[in-house]
């Protein structure tokens, strides 16, 4: 499955807001694959889908306001799931993408979840990795305290956001979160330096009050209600060890979504596609081989 690559193209989708949206390509063939990050990510997690799969399909990736390349919004309160969808929205419209499969990790998979509420038409398939159907705080390590601890959080990134700033850099960027991370959150003995330590060169250059405030509205915002509407083929991945997103979670979306499908990922962490890549390609490969490139509904609108 190692192939060349295609040459990538890539550009600025402009949201309704005027915020900067940049996405890029990559790739061809079909069903295109449009995926969507976890939180203070900038694409990390698909190293290897583009790896495996861009000799055959189109990969279309993304960074949300505040992330990466995209710019930020002039009223950072305008990063919800409203904004998000509608950055996505926009996104396809200048990717030229009308139907796609959309892959979600992490808080990515409330994304996916929420543009297919909202814009089901355009969804030929849905892969949700490592993440939750809503309410992510509230089953953190499977404890609320992160979610009882965040409007402390908040408050002090707005009262003195230049110390928190420093803080965050220092904290979320150097030595002591990758060795935390690699030692007591994902599994240290799969996963490669190269592939996750620019996860927090990103995250150590993000303004932690915008972070915050995505995360405030992740941790408010639920597709639980619309599992059982979800009526494409949908492929769930969950890591066993995962601490941040619990398996159950996962086996909770595969019960109310009819018809999904779910591999586990023994001994994966809420990194599992960079740790397992391979078993997650060869499942990967087998459900994308039966989704078609384009699906007719009545009254099919365009991105």
């Amino acid at each position: 499955m190692h192939q060349e690559l295609h040459p990538a193209d890539s550009g600025f989708a402009t949201a309704a807001d005027g915020t900067r949206i940049f996405w890029t390509a990559v790739g061809q063939g079909g069903p295109a694959l449009v995926c969507c990050d976890g939180i203070g990510c900038d694409g990390f997690a698909w190293k290897y889908l583009v790896r495996d799969f861009a000799a055959r399909h189109r990969i279309i990736r993304w960074h949300y306001r505040g992330h990466g390349r995209s710019g930020i919004p002039e009223d950072r309160s305008k990063v919800g799931f409203d904004d998000t969808s509608a950055d996505l929205q926009a996104v396809l419209k200048a990717a030229g993408v009308s139907q796609a499969v959309f892959l979600g990790h992490s808080m990515g998979v409330q994304v996916a979840l929420e543009y297919h509420r909202r814009h089901p038409e355009q969804a030929l398939g849905l892969v949700l990795i490592c993440g939750s159907h809503g309410l992510p705080l509230d089953t953190f390590h499977d404890s609320k305290a992160l979610k009882i601890l965040l409007p402390s959080m908040i408050a002090a990134a707005d009262k003195y956001p230049q110390a928190m700033g420093l803080i965050w850099r220092l904290v979320s960027g150097g030595e002591l979160a990758y060795q935390f991370a690699t030692h007591l959150e994902v599994n240290g003995r799969l996963v490669h330096r190269e592939d996750f330590a620019p996860y927090f060169a990103h995250l150590a250059s993000m303004d932690p009050r915008l972070f915050l405030g995505m995360l405030r509205h992740a941790s408010e915002h639920t597709a639980y209600d619309h599992l059982p509407a979800v009526d494409v083929p949908t492929l769930i991945v969950a890591g066993t060890e995962d601490t941040f997103t619990p398996f159950w979670l996962s086996e909770e979306m595969h019960d109310r979504i009819r018809g999904s499908e779910l591999l586990t990922v023994p001994g994966g962490t809420h990194v599992a596609p960079i740790e397992q890549p391979e078993l997650i390609a060869l499942r990967l490969e087998k459900f994308l081989a039966r989704i078609p490139s384009q699906r007719k509904r009545p009254g099919l609108r365009t991105a």
